[in-house]
């Protein structure tokens, strides 16, 4: 059974509209990038239909979105104008998806009145089957493919070598829980690559944003893996003080996978429809300037974590939970600024044969 994690809705202090600044800033740094495929990659003139069809997969509850979609429209049309169709122009749809549980309300409430776009929403799951098949020319995922549809079960057996007891991540734990986050990775993507070769026209193309790790290089030096580390310090403390209990965090995993360009390529090349135009790690917080802020940190994973930790631990730890968060940021913020600088973000650009 696929599980749903959506961030956290509405237009409060603690919601993912108000705390996404890092994943904006992250869609800044490829926006040229996004630019260039288009310009370079896709070929307008093979497409007969109208609309220009775009989809968002994953979503949540803009700001980003509008950005995103907004950016990819301008590209596209200065991709009509600079193959001479300008009398050719389509019109443009924009379909938002994500998970059933996501807060629409607030999506569409918030709609940009100016934009250049009619808009609709596709709920369900991107592990699976979204659009009829050759209906999108265009598809775009930030910071939402490395969401497993469901966390590895032998991570939850006591008698697995997989079983992660005292932890909440693979970061530090043993190879048998990597493998099972990898196993469960590579079997998501599988069907994630074979829906969408399905649904995109031919030379259409897909660009993504995902969590990742350079090749050969351990989760223990990412910051997303030092971050999910801390997290699980701050549940095993509140499990000494007698919040919660040992058997809660032992039966807790966060079920997200950090890519590596070697495994993304592998998955890619599988699947005989798909072809890889541009894939390289890029890395945003190197242009951070100031010291490491732990409220902001512990803000953004607030809002995207929240609901998943609620739905485990009971919302009354949560609070606390970031609080402590907040202060072992700190405390590990020298760990942070000299993990690894490569890249913690896979930009990838496929295109339909």
């Amino acid at each position: 059974m696929q599980q749903s994690f959506p961030m956290n809705g509405g237009d409060g202090p603690h919601s993912y509209r108000n705390n996404s600044h890092f994943q904006r800033q992250d869609m800044n740094v490829s926006r040229t990038m996004i630019e260039e495929a288009i310009a370079k990659k896709l070929d307008v003139k093979c497409f007969s239909s109208n609309p220009f069809r775009l989809a968002d997969l994953g979503c949540s509850v803009g700001p980003n979105t509008f950005i995103a979609m907004q950016h990819i429209v301008e590209a596209v049309e200065r991709r009509y104008l600079a193959q001479g169709l300008k009398s050719e122009m389509p019109e443009f749809q924009v379909f938002f998806n994500d998970h059933v549980g996501n807060d629409f309300n607030t999506l569409f409430a918030s709609l940009p009145t100016e934009r250049r776009y009619f808009a609709c929403g596709v709920p369900g799951s991107f592990h699976g089957r979204l659009f009829p098949e050759s209906s999108i020319h265009f598809m775009f995922s930030s910071h939402a493919l490395h969401w497993l549809s469901k966390v590895p079960e032998e991570l939850l057996d006591k008698n697995s070598p997989a079983w992660n007891r005292g932890r909440i991540h693979y970061t530090s734990g043993p190879e048998e829980v990597s493998h099972a986050y990898a196993a469960q990775f590579e079997h998501d993507m599988e069907i994630f690559l074979s829906a969408r070769a399905k649904e995109l026209v031919v030379g259409g193309m897909i660009v993504f944003l995902i969590l990742a790790l350079p090749n050969g290089i351990p989760a223990s030096q990412n910051p997303y893996g030092i971050m999910f580390d801390l997290l699980g310090s701050c549940l095993m403390d509140m499990a000494k003080e007698g919040l919660i209990s040992e058997a809660q965090v032992d039966s807790f995993n966060l079920p997200i996978h950090l890519a590596s360009p070697e495994q993304m390529t592998e998955l890619v090349e599988r699947n005989e429809c798909l072809t890889i135009e541009r894939m390289e790690l890029v890395n945003s917080r190197s242009k951070l300037v100031g010291p490491i802020n732990g409220k902001e940190y512990a803000m953004y994973l607030r809002a995207g974590l929240e609901g998943i930790f609620a739905q485990h631990f009971g919302s009354g730890i949560i609070d606390q939970l970031f609080d402590s968060f907040s202060k072992k940021i700190m405390e590990s913020s020298h760990q942070l600024e000299s993990g690894n600088k490569e890249g913690i973000l896979l930009f990838v650009v496929l295109r339909r044969k």
